[in-house]
């Protein structure tokens, strides 16, 4: 069967899923610097797993005992991105971003790969891109 008689499905998004070593820490980052909403966590009170969403974003958070952390950033330097997330305007999100006291871990500028836009380091070292291609 050759591929042009394959019928294609959409997909809809995709959701990063992120060891971190506390999901209590790691929600109210995202929630107060980065405006996100927990919009689950298991349990209720100091919870293993939780999932927060801001528009089309998604990302999954999860921790075990003796089970730590590993962003790219700690395995290879120059491949640090743990989550690449699309932003249409990156110059007014950086500013919102700030303005909630959150650090740009790399500065809003236009990359020698030809994007536009900035980083943002999580508690426990994930980097996040915002941006697009210019």
């Amino acid at each position: 069967m050759s591929d042009g008689s394959i019928g294609r499905s959409a997909l809809g998004a995709i959701s990063p899923f992120f060891i971190v070593g506390d999901v209590d820490q790691t929600i109210a980052f995202y929630r107060d610097r980065l405006g996100f909403a927990a919009t689950f966590q298991e349990p209720a009170a100091q919870p293993f797993f939780a999932i927060v969403v801001r528009d089309g974003v998604q990302l999954f958070f999860k921790s075990a005992t003796g089970v730590a952390p590993l962003p790219n950033a700690y395995r290879h330097p120059s491949m640090r991105w743990d989550a690449f997330v699309y932003a249409p305007d990156p110059d007014a999100l950086a500013a919102e971003f700030l303005k909630r006291g959150a650090a740009l871990s790399e500065p809003l500028k236009d990359t020698h790969d030809g994007l536009r836009g900035f980083e943002i380091t999580d508690p426990d070292g994930h980097v996040l891109f915002f941006g697009h291609p210019r």
